[in-house]
């Protein structure tokens, strides 16, 4: 397993590095996140590195780089069902173990599916461990959605509203995502419940559901989770100071008071398609 007892280099330290890993199938999270990271460094001085499945989207097998992660202030994930090698989830494991900050986006809640017979099958259940998120797609949490035709109305929960993630976060906004069903199991216990969705035009009964949250894992990480992801979300700021909100929380740094405007981040909604 890699080591994370390097030296930090004291410049720069000054400036948190934030590593995101990307390969999520549907969802152009290896679009919208590095128009996030530009906009971290640019406005707010962070060192950001980005992560992505090779050659494309739609490559389960492959992350190159994640040796990085010994090196980074926070990782930021955004996955779904990949099937990377031993090595590679080593040094995802080592992050999760480090106790170091960790945030993920709507499809890390089943960023890995491997097969009954694999070795690494138990890596499926990542996803509650890491973020208290349900542990892989169906199974006995029944973790689904509300159908691709739905979206969502998010509403910050009341009792919460002074939290620093949710400085400038309009009380209810809406999203394009279509409403993930995580309750009643998850989050899991501890969890800080910080707005709750309802589903707008759903394809059956629906619950409202917690939409984001904070936690401590068990390897006293800061979490920040999010069922919300969908490439058109990322153009919503609301959504937009969220998250820039949330990545300062989990650093330890102060959230900032002024907001710069909103972030131009217009990516839109490719779905599943097959590589080229």
């Amino acid at each position: 397993m890699p080591s994370f007892s390097r030296e930090p280099d004291p410049i720069k330290a000054k400036k948190p590095l934030v590593v995101f890993v990307c390969g999520d199938h549907e969802y152009s999270g290896e679009s919208t996140l590095p128009l996030l990271a530009a906009a971290l460094e640019k406005q707010y001085g962070f060192r950001t590195k980005i992560l992505k499945s090779f050659p494309d989207q739609n490559a389960e097998r492959d992350i190159p780089g994640l040796d990085i992660l010994a090196e980074a202030d926070l990782a930021v994930f955004f996955l779904r069902w990949r099937l990377l090698p031993a090595d590679q989830v080593a040094h995802i494991e080592a992050y999760l173990q480090s106790g170091k900050p960790i945030m993920g986006f709507r499809t890390s809640t089943h960023a890995f599916n491997y097969p009954k017979t694999d070795p690494l099958v138990a890596y499926n259940g990542f996803a509650e461990r890491a973020f208290g998120a349900p542990p892989g797609w169906g199974g006995p949490s029944q973790h689904t959605h509300y159908g691709h035709n739905a979206s969502t109305d998010a509403t910050v929960i009341a009792e919460k509203a002074k939290h620093p993630i949710l400085t400038g976060v309009d009380p209810t906004f809406h999203v394009r995502s279509w409403l993930y069903r995580v309750l009643p199991d998850y989050p899991a216990k501890g969890t800080e419940w910080l707005l709750m969705g309802k589903a707008v035009n759903p394809d059956k009964k629906a619950e409202d559901q917690p939409i984001a949250w904070t936690w401590e894992n068990q390897y006293k990480g800061r979490v920040f989770f999010t069922t919300m992801g969908h490439p058109e979300d990322f153009s919503v700021e609301s959504f937009q100071r969220l998250v820039v909100n949330a990545v300062h929380w989990e650093l330890g740094l102060k959230v900032p008071q002024k907001w710069a405007g909103k972030l131009d981040i217009n990516v839109p909604y490719r779905g599943m398609v097959n590589s080229k």
